[in-house]
């Protein structure tokens, strides 16, 4: 499915509508199954024992298919989670980003499905896996 909003748009509809965590991504790149987000891991990412925590991941993953969901379907705020599973791999260290890609498996009419692989920046390993679907509210 052909992209209906670029990098721009989807970080300016981000910071319009998640303003509280717009500062911690960065798209790095669109790609034809969906796209690159970049993580900017802060102290407030960490876990004790000097890593980053699950609930972070979790968000990285969530946040780079809702926005590669968007690029294809346009600004829809109410698009929501309705099922995550993430298979936490390897420790990431704490002072690197991370990068997810994010493809789309199942783009339909109000199911969205998709796979992440999370990777610290310079590193080929995943650190995460996750599996998540989306529901794409009906349109008025």
């Amino acid at each position: 499915m052909t992209p209906v909003m670029d990098q721009e748009a989807l970080h300016a509809f981000l910071q319009d509508e998640f303003a509280q965590v717009a500062p911690d991504f960065v798209i790095e790149r669109m790609t034809p199954e969906g796209i690159v987000l970049r993580m900017r891991v802060s102290n407030g990412h960490l876990r004790p024992g000097g890593t980053v925590s699950g609930p972070s991941l979790f968000a990285l993953a969530d946040v780079a298919v809702y926005l590669a969901i968007l690029s294809r379907i346009g600004p829809v705020a109410l698009a929501v989670t309705t099922n995550a599973s993430v298979d936490f791999l390897r420790k990431p260290p704490a002072d690197q980003d991370l990068l997810a890609e994010a493809r789309l498996l199942k783009l339909g009419r109000v199911l969205a499905v998709a796979d992440v692989l999370i990777r610290s920046e310079g590193s080929d390993l995943p650190v995460a896996r996750a599996s998540l679907t989306y529901s794409i509210p009906p349109k008025r």
